[in-house]
C-alpha cells in the first residue's frame, strides 16, 4: 500500500492524582471524555468529524464496553466521529496511537484521536459466581414458595465482593512481586532505585516550574498539575520507607520508588501534513515506527522485560543505534525495571541470547532519559501512561527543533511497546 508520514499535531491530560483522592467521585468515561473535549478545545475540534477515535482503560467495568464511542459522544466532536475501545495493559495508549497512524499512513483517514484513562477509584467490584447464578435463579423464580427457596439457597461467602488486582492469572503474583524476582537476577540495589525514583521527582518538579507542562496539563476539578509530585523528598526519606512486595530483608521495591496506583486520562492528536495544514494545526514531531513484542514470563523470563525486545527489533528495522536517540522515554512502572532494561541492553550475552544480537546494544545517556519527569512522579494511569509520553516527547522535540525521541513501555502479560519519534 501507498504510505505518507503521520505526525502528532496536539496532545492533552488531565493532571494525573493518586487513586481514592481527588477523582473519587469521578467515572472513568468522565476522565476520558474530560481529556478528549480539553483537546478538542485547544485544537478547535468542535464540530469536525474525525477518522477515527482510539481509547482504552486497563480497569473498566462492563458497563463502559463501549468507552471510546461514548466518550466521543460526550464531547463537542461532530457525533459522526467514530470510535473504538482497545487494551492492550500498560501499553494501551501507545498501540492505539499506532493503530491510528497506520490508518493515517495508508490514506484511511486524514486524522484522528489516540488515548488512554485509568481510575482506581471508579472500581468495578464484582460479585461471585455462586451468587450470580442464585439472583438469577431468584429472578426466574415463578412462585412465591420458589423465590423462597432462592433465597434461603443464599450462603455468606456468596456475598462475598470481588475486587480487581493488578495480578498475573498464570503466576498468581503481582508486577511488583516479579519484579522484586527481575531485581535479584540482575543485581539491582535498593539504593540505585531510590535515586532513580528521586531524579524522576526531580525532573517533574522543575518541568513544572519551567512551564513544561503548560498546555499539556489542562486545569480539571480544581487541580493545576500532577498531585503525586514531591518537592520535599530526598534519598533519606527514600531510604526510609518499608518494602512492600518483598518485605524480608532482600526486598528492595518501596512506595517511594514504584509508581503509584493512579487516576487519569490522556490524548494526542494525530494527522496528516495536508490535513494539519488545512485545520491549521502546527505539526510537533512525526511518529515513525512502533514495536510490540512479549517474553515467556511464566517460565521464568522477566515479567516486564519485553521493551528490550521491541527496542531492539525496532532499532533493527530502522537501522539505527541505541545511542542514536536525544530523548528517551523510558516508563517507570518500578525504577527497578528501568535499571534492569538498561543494564540487559549492556549484557552481551543478553544481547546474544535473547535479542539474537552480536555485540549489546550499549548504555545510553542518562541525561536525556525521562528528563520532565517519569511515571514513579507524575503518576501511572495503566491506559494512560503511552498517550502522556508520546504528547510530552512530541513538545520536547519540538522546542528542541531536531533529533529523535525512543519510548518504551513494559506492560502485564509480560509484553512490551516501543515507538519512535522525530522532530519536523
Amino acid at each position: 500500500m501507498k504510505t505518507r508520514p503521520v505526525f502528532i499535531a496536539g496532545s492533552a491530560r488531565t493532571p494525573f492524582v493518586k487513586s481514592l483522592t481527588s477523582y473519587a467521585e469521578i467515572t472513568t468515561q468522565d476522565l476520558m471524555t474530560a481529556a478528549l473535549q480539553a483537546l478538542v478545545t485547544q485544537l478547535h475540534l468542535d464540530g469536525k468529524i474525525l477518522g477515527d477515535v482510539g481509547l482504552g482503560a486497563v480497569i473498566n467495568s462492563s458497563l463502559n464496553w463501549n468507552l471510546a464511542r461514548e466518550s466521543v459522544l460526550g464531547t463537542t466532536l461532530d457525533p459522526h466521529t467514530p470510535a473504538y475501545t482497545l487494551q492492550r495493559a500498560c501499553g494501551t495508549s501507545l498501540e492505539t496511537t499506532l493503530q491510528i497512524a497506520l490508518k493515517i499512513a495508508n490514506y484511511q483517514m486524514e486524522n484522528g484521536i489516540a488515548g488512554g484513562v485509568d481510575s482506581n477509584s471508579d472500581m468495578p467490584i464484582m460479585i461471585q459466581k455462586s451468587l450470580a447464578q442464585k439472583l438469577l435463579a431468584l429472578k426466574n423464580a415463578a412462585s412465591f414458595s420458589d423465590k423462597m427457596k432462592a433465597l434461603a439457597a443464599l450462603r455468606p461467602a456468596d456475598l462475598k465482593p470481588i475486587y480487581p488486582a493488578v495480578v498475573e492469572p498464570r503466576t498468581g503474583l503481582s508486577m511488583g512481586e516479579h519484579c522484586e524476582k527481575m531485581v535479584k537476577e540482575w543485581k539491582i540495589s535498593r539504593a540505585e532505585q531510590d535515586e532513580l525514583a528521586l531524579l524522576s521527582h526531580q525532573n517533574g518538579v522543575k518541568a513544572y516550574e519551567e512551564g513544561f507542562y503548560d498546555g499539556l496539563v489542562f486545569e480539571f476539578m480544581g487541580l493545576k498539575r500532577d498531585g503525586l509530585l514531591r518537592t520535599d523528598t530526598s534519598l533519606e526519606k527514600l531510604a526510609s520507607l518499608k518494602t512492600v512486595f518483598d518485605t524480608t530483608e532482600a526486598g528492595t521495591l518501596t512506595a517511594g520508588n514504584s509508581s503509584p496506583l493512579t487516576d487519569g486520562a490522556a490524548a494526542v492528536f494525530l494527522a496528516s501534513e495536508e490535513s494539519a495544514k488545512a485545520w491549521n494545526l502546527d505539526l510537533l514531531a512525526r511518529f515513525v515506527d512502533a514495536q510490540v513484542a512479549a517474553v515467556d514470563f511464566v517460565h521464568g523470563e522477566g515479567l516486564l522485560m519485553a521493551p528490550t525486545i521491541a527496542v531492539s527489533e525496532l532499532l533493527k528495522r530502522n537501522q539505527l543505534t541505541l545511542q542514536d536517540f536525544d530523548y528517551y522515554e523510558i516508563h517507570e512502572a518500578f525504577a527497578g525495571q528501568v535499571l534492569c532494561t538498561l543494564k540487559a541492553w549492556e549484557s552481551a550475552d543478553y544481547c546474544k541470547r535473547i535479542l539474537n544480537r552480536d555485540n549489546p546494544l550499549g548504555a545510553i545517556d542518562r541525561n536525556r532519559m525521562n528528563i520532565k519527569g517519569g511515571s514513579v512522579a507524575l503518576g501511572h494511569p495503566f491506559a494512560a501512561t503511552g498517550a502522556r509520553i508520546v504528547g510530552s516527547l512530541a513538545k520536547m522535540l519540538r522546542q528542541k527543533g531536531s533529533g529523535k525521541g525512543l519510548i518504551s513501555i513494559c506492560t502485564a502479560g509480560g509484553m512490551g511497546v516501543a515507538a519512535i519519534l522525530e522532530a519536523v
